[in-house]
């Protein structure tokens, strides 16, 4: 299916809203029925039919057709964040006693999910090194049901190679489930080397604006019911009409954005590669990084995140170099329209708290909208402000 239909057309049907070019938010939390066997029929099939909007509403219901198009599924649920999507995804194929292995370094929130939440059931884990399949094999148990993935991950970028983690795990009956946020689904589509659940952090680029915070699950039609029957309900994941309505906004735009972000950063690279103010870059793209010629495999580009290692190892300065660095915003998040930074000193010498593992001159960047030359020119007067 053509990217300019999905993103234009598909499950826009027209007609049924006055011809309207955008869809209407259908903002209503009820629908009505015209007899008992109308409601009967429509409560047996509610993720296909419209009841009440915890379950099914119209302007979601057309976004979930774009976004499972985009990621080559059957299927697609939209939930109320990225952390619920990977939870409702996990949560849908474990059961009590079983085991779990992910990724070193997931999302703090996968993280959580595992450390902490599944434990009160009784559901064990291990994190791997997962750069290496050879890793993973050797981490599977009889009870394991779940491998998480997180391909590439969004701070220090390691790749997993898509399309043997799926034989394995299909060899092993083992399901799989990967975090595809940062390439979008313009550039990775992991469904397509073997993974069963794809899920988003739709804040990040698939919204791209900084204002809905969503999450999605990708999959076959049989998971993407399941999981709509039981945690999806259950829990009540679901998100607005209105930031559905918004996210639609954003996909319009997405290859577009996504274009200029690429070039930019591209650029940006460049002129950090040639910089004695750096020590590391650290990108999938990069002719540094380990694992380029897998990401290349598997990505059709990246996106604007990549993180770089100050050559100076002096607290003082990269505190400095930060401050200077005041086009690009501190904040937690990625993937919209402004540029942000996010240094690891932020998690050091916090009293009462543990610091992070990762190195302390390691600074993480996302790029936005903005042109090169402005945030190149920035760059500049934060590394001279140092020197």
């Amino acid at each position: 299916m053509q990217l300019d239909h999905i993103l234009t057309h598909l499950g826009e049907e027209r007609s049924r809203y006055f011809n309207a070019v955008s869809p209407p938010i259908i903002q209503s939390s009820n629908f009505v029925f015209d007899s008992i066997q109308d409601m009967r029929d429509a409560i047996t099939d509610e993720i296909n039919q419209h009841v009440y909007t915890r379950g099914n509403n119209p302007t979601t219901a057309i976004l979930r057709k774009k976004l499972a198009a985009l990621e080559h599924a059957e299927d697609a649920l939209v939930v109320s964040s990225g952390a619920s999507a990977m939870a409702a995804a996990v949560l849908s194929q474990v059961k009590a006693g079983d085991h779990i292995v992910c990724v070193q370094k997931p999302y703090a929130w996968t993280y959580k999910l595992l450390t902490e939440f599944l434990l009160k059931f009784d559901i064990s884990f291990d994190f791997v090194d997962a750069t290496e399949i050879q890793q993973i094999a050797d981490a599977l148990k009889s009870n394991t049901s779940v491998l998480i993935l997180e391909s590439p991950n969004s701070l220090t970028f390691e790749i997993q190679d898509l399309a043997a983690c799926a034989k394995l795990a299909k060899d092993h009956n083992i399901t799989t489930v990967i975090d595809n946020s940062y390439a979008t689904p313009l550039y990775q589509n992991p469904i397509d080397y073997g993974i069963d659940i794809v899920i988003h952090s739709g804040t990040k680029y698939i919204n791209g604006h900084s204002d809905v915070v969503c999450g999605v699950i990708c999959s076959s039609k049989v998971i993407i019911e399941n999981i709509f029957k039981s945690e999806f309900m259950t829990l009540g994941l679901n998100i607005s009409p209105s930031d559905a309505f918004l996210i639609l906004r954003g996909l319009r735009t997405l290859p577009m954005r996504m274009e200029r972000i690429v070039n930019t950063t591209a650029a940006v690279i460049d002129y950090l590669s040639d910089h004695d103010g750096v020590d590391r870059i650290l990108f999938p793209f990069h002719d540094s990084f380990p694992q380029q010629t897998l990401a290349k495999k598997q990505m059709k580009a990246c996106g604007g995140l990549f993180s770089i290692m100050l050559k100076t190892k002096d607290k003082d300065k990269i505190e400095r170099f930060v401050d200077a660095l005041d086009a690009f915003l501190i904040a937690v998040s990625w993937g919209g329209h402004e540029s942000l930074k996010m240094p690891s000193l932020v998690f050091h010498d916090i009293p009462g708290r543990e610091d992070s593992p990762i190195p302390y001159n390691l600074i993480r960047l996302s790029i936005g909208l903005e042109s090169p030359e402005f945030l190149i020119a920035n760059l500049e007067k934060a590394f001279k402000a140092i020197s």
